[in-house]
């Protein structure tokens, strides 16, 4: 389900605006290797994903909460999430970004830049 993208409490009113505030919070969480990839022509569910590493289960976890906690404070946005449990791979779905966060072994295994960039 697509969240709508027209009140946020930011100023930023579109989702290219939204996406470059999520790459600099995970960047300023220390992860990396972030890639954006732009789904308009490719899905219907949302209009960008990012694909990012975290050094480890604690990382990924902590970053995934905070990233959680900003969108809704920020910009009001409840984030439907999974994979927090384990913290290998965290899927937060935010409406018009899906957010990935990897370790980096099981990021390699699923390969999700290859499917996307087709």
């Amino acid at each position: 389900m697509k969240m709508p993208t027209t009140n946020f409490k930011k100023g930023i009113s579109n989702s290219k605006d939204l996406l470059m505030d999520i790459v600099t919070f995970l960047e300023d969480e220390k992860l990396f290797d972030i890639v954006n990839i732009c789904l308009h022509e490719k899905s219907q569910e949302a209009d960008f994903m990012v694909i990012s590493s975290g050094s480890s289960s604690r990382q990924v976890s902590s970053t995934s909460e905070k990233l959680l906690n900003h969108l809704k404070i920020n910009y009001g946005i409840i984030s439907k999430v999974e994979g927090l449990e384990n913290a290998n791979w965290v899927l937060i779905d935010s409406g018009d970004i899906l957010i990935n966060i990897f370790k980096p072994e099981v990021r390699d295994y699923y390969q999700l830049e290859k499917m996307w960039l087709v």
